[in-house]
């Protein structure tokens, strides 16, 4: 099928950026021309309308999906310990296979529905482990969006749940799917033994694949580092053979200036996540600090992407007024080259002749000029998910008219919504986590 892509302003690059006027060409799953003489296909009209490449969200967890509204009982929590325990810890534990369709189906619809052509995804479901990766990346593929998955070991659940975390990891790494990869998970440092962490790093270094973890996203992180081990976050997971290219650093927000250096030189990626780090109030990551391999990621709040970008700009703009307001988007160009090395697929992120066809019809006039220089004040001050029509996925429109091509999405959300509260129900009556980070001097 060759499907094109007409009469519209077309956003070829977002790092550096780049836009023409053209058609976009797609056959198969590859954009095959942009620009050039008509051809012959099914025509999207796209006059008047930007064509962007897909965002990629490199950090979330979709089983929050359903927590939104979600009654709470309990003390309210005081710190970002309290928050794991009295919230997320109680949730992820209350999941089945259900809980974890449902949240996976509804996270990736309001994904792909903003724009969001790609999750990377932390998961856990301490009671429900095997198999549910599987359930996870059946869902998203039911909706026609990629995915690279990992399941968070830890062992505040014990023992036996962190070696079937490890299990998990190397189970789905196993797999070959279109449209799914995989990572090894682990939760944070001061969730992990040291058996345990070197399970994972074993397990990254037989497979090839990178660790995906949580780096001191609060300061108990390092305070219970130096407790156990006499030494900081990053020390001890470069020491333990985590810091190597491929690998997901997420947050990063508590280093020290030795730690940023040592990330920035490793050549891991970074996922950085405004709007979850000022939620739990646990800071702000010196981002411009960790180099060119910072992404964007949600930790959860949604999957929209454009709200992301801006709200790392604002947010970074709040403390210095020389930010520079490329850097979002820029940031969103990492994301897909992320992703892209997972897939295989270099051209991920661009929209050229080979590329992979993941890209966005947003139905947004332009009331003022706009070209390659001033692109990102219009992404930062205009542009917005509500703007998005169209989605193609690696080649097929999984989005028309602001409307699920491949799901009904009126009945997912309604049978979410049941499943949601069972889910509630059962976490009433789970109480709150009773792991604690040991307590220690970071300096």
């Amino acid at each position: 099928m060759t499907l094109v892509l007409s009469g519209g302003t077309v956003v070829s690059s977002l790092e550096p950026p780049s836009l023409s006027r053209a058609d976009v060409v797609v056959e198969g799953s590859r954009v095959t021309a942009v620009g050039g003489p008509p051809l012959e296909g099914i025509r999207l009209d796209c006059s008047g309308c930007l064509i962007v490449p897909g965002n990629v969200c490199a950090h979330t967890h979709l089983y929050s999906a359903l927590a939104r509204g979600m009654p709470f009982g309990l003390a309210p929590p005081r710190n970002f310990v309290q928050i794991l325990q009295r919230i997320w810890w109680r949730l992820d534990r209350a999941l089945d296979e259900e809980s974890i369709r449902a949240s996976a189906l509804v996270g990736g619809l309001e994904a792909v529905l903003a724009g969001t052509t790609t999750v990377v995804d932390h998961h856990a479901s301490p009671n429900a482990v095997d198999g549910a990766l599987d359930v996870v990346a059946v869902a998203l593929e039911q909706l026609g969006i990629r995915s690279v998955l990992c399941y968070e070991t830890s062992d505040r659940d014990g023992p036996e749940i962190a070696a079937a975390g490890v299990r998990e990891n190397e189970r789905f790494l196993a797999q070959r799917r279109p449209l799914a990869r995989g990572m090894v998970g682990a939760h944070a440092s001061f969730t992990l033994s040291p058996g345990t962490l070197d399970a994972c790093v074993d397990l990254s270094h037989r497979t090839g694949a990178g660790v995906h973890v949580h780096v001191a996203e609060d300061a108990s992180d390092q305070r219970d580092a130096v407790a156990r081990f006499g030494i900081r976050v990053i020390p001890r997971l470069e020491k333990a053979g985590v810091l190597r290219e491929g690998a997901l650093l997420a947050h990063c927000i508590h280093l020290d200036t030795a730690e940023l250096a040592s990330v920035k030189d490793s050549g891991v990626s970074v996922a950085h996540n405004p709007t979850s780090n000022m939620n739990n109030s646990v800071g702000h990551a010196a981002v411009a600090a960790l180099g060119d391999r910072v992404a964007l990621g949600t930790d959860g709040i949604g999957a929209d992407m454009f709200a992301e970008a801006k709200a790392a700009y604002f947010r970074a703009r709040d403390d210095d007024v020389s930010f520079p307001i490329g850097w979002p988007i820029a940031r969103l160009a990492e994301g897909a080259r992320f992703a892209g090395e997972l897939f295989g697929e270099p051209a991920l992120g661009r929209i050229e002749a080979g590329a992979p066809a993941d890209l966005v019809v947003l139905d947004a006039p332009v009331p003022t000029p706009i070209g390659p220089d001033n692109l990102p004040g219009h992404w930062m001050f205009g542009l917005g998910s509500r703007a998005v029509r169209d989605v193609v996925v690696d080649g097929e429109l999984v989005v028309t008219g602001r409307r699920l091509v491949k799901a009904d999405q009126d009945e997912l959300a309604a049978k979410a919504a049941e499943a949601a509260g069972r889910l509630w129900e059962r976490c009433s009556s789970i109480g709150p986590h009773a792991f604690e980070p040991q307590e220690g001097d970071a300096a």
